[in-house]
């Protein structure tokens, strides 16, 4: 039995050929050496859960194998759009990304998939400028796809989409309205670093980091993962009773994070552990998502909405030539994982770095935001 390991939680031909090619070609390469096929092709995924890879025998397989050695030579490369998500963390992104960028290919803006990128090539519409000269917004909404099995419609996307061309041909932001966030002279700053589900047991957050700024500005709070069996449970009483003193001294406080993930994870520790003193129920009413209030007052020319990507085009800069979600998880399991007490210690305290960072990021788009969309 052949058997590999993979982070990916979905294994299938329309989202990763690549693994079960892969285990094909394991699986053959067996049979070409052993003589008899081996019983079963498998892989382990990210979901924990085992996946049968059923095999291709003899021609079969070498017809497959075939194409993949005719895309090597092939005098053109095969069509594979560029993606944000996919690119960031490639090793080839200096080969497919930046030239990509260059040549404003129309695949970089958000809000435009892999799949639609082919749909617009098979129409002959490579780069950004083309699709304001085909399409309006009635007729890139009746644009049709191939999304799975069906044919689909671009739908309520078509105007974002062409707004986001406009912006990324004027080279600048396009100001829809005024930042809609709720005015206070102080606001929290609110970032989470936490294990998905397919890295632990348990999905957890090992790390709550806040900081006020404005006129109570203060030094970062960040509380880490205990240690143990009852860890998890301590480290939310813990954040809850730093968060109360912020909120005892100002109730009206807005709490500031990018993206629903701070949100989603309060309500699951409320529904996981409780809240004893009513200070989570205060707290997610303080909630305020920047994300779509930017998006619902800003056009801008840039590839994607993440905060690294917002943060950069703004001006911010961070002290850490390396960071990033993934790599602030690898380093937790590293510091847990470590017997040498100094190593650990350093390890989370590049943790507590890039987490303040992200909050000093976060207000600095706030900041940046306001000036830009005010009257």
């Amino acid at each position: 039995m052949i058997r590999d390991a993979k982070l990916s939680r979905r294994i299938n031909e329309d989202e990763h050929p690549e693994i079960i090619q892969s285990l094909r070609l394991y699986g053959w390469l067996y049979e070409q050496t052993f003589g008899p096929p081996p019983a079963a092709l498998e892989v382990f995924a990210g979901n924990l859960k085992l996946v049968e890879i059923e095999a291709e025998r003899g021609d079969q397989f070498l017809h497959s194998l075939t194409s993949v050695l005719e895309a090597k030579v092939a005098a053109e490369e095969p069509l594979s759009p560029v993606g944000w998500s996919k690119c960031q963390g490639c090793g080839f992104r200096t080969r497919c990304w930046i030239p990509a960028v260059e040549r404003n290919d129309v695949a970089i803006l958000p809000d435009v998939d892999v799949g639609l990128a082919c749909a617009f090539r098979d129409q002959g519409i490579t780069v950004i400028s083309e699709l304001s000269d085909r399409f309006n917004i009635a007729s890139l909404a009746e644009f049709r796809r191939l999304q799975g099995e069906r044919l689909v419609k671009v739908g309520k996307k078509a105007e974002r989409i062409l707004l986001h061309a406009e912006a990324w041909e004027r080279h600048e932001p396009l100001v829809l309205g005024p930042l809609a966030i709720p005015w206070h002279d102080s606001y929290v700053m609110f970032d989470l670093e936490g294990l998905p589900p397919f890295a632990d047991d348990l999905d957890r957050i090992y790390l709550w980091g806040f900081q006020l700024f404005g006129a109570q500005a203060g030094a970062p709070h960040a509380v880490a993962a205990y240690p143990g069996e009852d860890g998890d449970r301590e480290t939310w009483y813990e954040f809850l009773d730093a968060a109360a003193l912020v909120m005892n001294e100002d109730s009206d406080i807005p709490w500031v994070h990018w993206s629903p993930y701070e949100r989603t994870y309060v309500r699951k520790y409320v529904e996981r552990f409780g809240d004893p003193t009513g200070v989570a129920a205060r707290l997610q009413e303080s909630l305020v998502d920047l994300l779509p209030l930017v998006k619902d007052a800003l056009v801008l020319p840039i590839p994607s909405y993440s905060l690294k990507a917002v943060e950069e085009y703004v001006g911010f800069e961070r002290s850490q030539d390396t960071f990033g979600g993934d790599w602030s998880i690898a380093r937790y399991i590293e510091a847990v994982e470590s017997e040498d007490e100094e190593e650990r210690k350093r390890l989370l305290d590049e943790i507590c770095i890039y987490n303040r960072e992200d909050l000093e990021a976060t207000w600095a788009v706030l900041q940046w935001m306001l000036a830009a969309t005010a009257p």
